[in-house]
């Protein structure tokens, strides 16, 4: 019954918003660079921030630096939503609230050059996350499948956090993916709902990967990570400006160039994820250190020959049908 009222909560919140965005015109209108043709709310993504909030209401606010690192990172997001921030006042809010969030994982008491490179990663999957959002059900699938691996991980192979707070942030993208996850979208993420879910994922996986010592579990991000960096790799050989919007990531290629239904990318997307995060938790359980390596670059070999050797076909049909 408790999760039932935070679900239909969720609802009424994002009801609300869609309210509050089409008084004040926050709304996303199509561009050469979209992969929507219908001007769309903008922002629904700050309900992934409520869920947030929810989550640490629930676990009784054990986690308090995590939630100001929330409320940061996703106030700075949507303020950008509305109008352009200076990427200096931007990157300095990141900062802070990473910076809190290590705080709360206690990442700040090893060594500097460890928390050094952990906030390089940190920012490089919050990019990540926020230039992956693009097309429908693309954030709200994809995060689920993420999810799940944690919650298998969490009640079956090593216990780190409350159940609840797991949930709280599912039913939050249950109830964004029945606005997002459909032919034509009610609201986007945004990029306070892609920051956001990406923020809370992080803190999640770092959690788990600290307390139980496995760097392994990081490769619940496996998919974004292969495309975030082998879409940056070719925009580098094309000599484009990589912090410039874009259509060069294989979900956009295959929903815009190939014409697959964005519905269907998505689902494909968390499909896999899934399939990795599987393969990643019985290596855990059955695998070696050295096999489980091996395993690691099997798969980051295989998902780099579909890449090269897939994308480029639907990249030549789109100029055979421009031609």
């Amino acid at each position: 019954m408790y999760y039932l009222l935070l679900f239909l909560s969720l609802f009424m919140v994002i009801n609300v918003y869609f309210r509050i965005a089409d008084h004040y015109n926050i709304i996303d209108k199509p561009n050469e660079r979209s992969s929507h043709s219908n001007p769309t709310i903008r922002g629904g993504g700050i309900l992934f921030f409520f869920g947030g909030l929810l989550s640490c209401f629930t676990t009784g606010f054990q986690f308090p630096y995590f939630l100001i690192g929330l409320l940061l990172i996703a106030t700075i997001s949507f303020i950008d939503d509305i109008q352009t921030v200076a990427s200096s006042i931007r990157l300095l809010i990141h900062l802070i609230a990473v910076l809190l969030l290590f705080y709360q994982l206690n990442l700040l008491t090893f060594p500097w050059w460890t928390w050094i490179i952990t906030l390089i990663i940190t920012i490089g999957i919050i990019n990540a996350y926020n230039f992956m959002d693009g097309i429908n059900g693309i954030t709200g699938g994809y995060s689920l499948a993420v999810l799940a691996g944690i919650w298998w991980v969490n009640n079956y192979q090593f216990a780190f956090i409350d159940n609840g707070f797991i949930y709280c942030i599912v039913l939050a993208l249950l109830v964004f993916n029945f606005y997002n996850f459909r032919k034509k979208a009610r609201c986007f993420a945004g990029d306070v709902g892609s920051v956001s879910i990406a923020f809370i994922l992080i803190f999640l996986l770092g959690k788990l990967i600290f307390e139980s010592g496995n760097i392994y579990y990081l490769l619940f991000l496996t998919l974004y990570g292969v495309d975030s960096v082998l879409t940056i790799i070719q925009r580098i050989y094309l000599r484009e400006n990589i912090f410039e919007a874009h259509r060069r990531h294989f979900y956009q290629v295959l929903a815009n160039e190939g014409r697959v239904a964005h519905t269907n990318v998505a689902l494909g997307y968390g499909i896999v994820q899934l399939i990795i995060n599987a393969v990643i938790i019985f290596s855990i359980d059955h695998f070696r250190p050295n096999s489980r390596l091996a395993m690691v670059i099997v798969i980051l070999i295989l998902l780099t020959l579909v890449y090269i050797s897939i994308k480029p076909r639907y990249i030549k049909k789109e100029k055979v049908i421009a031609a």
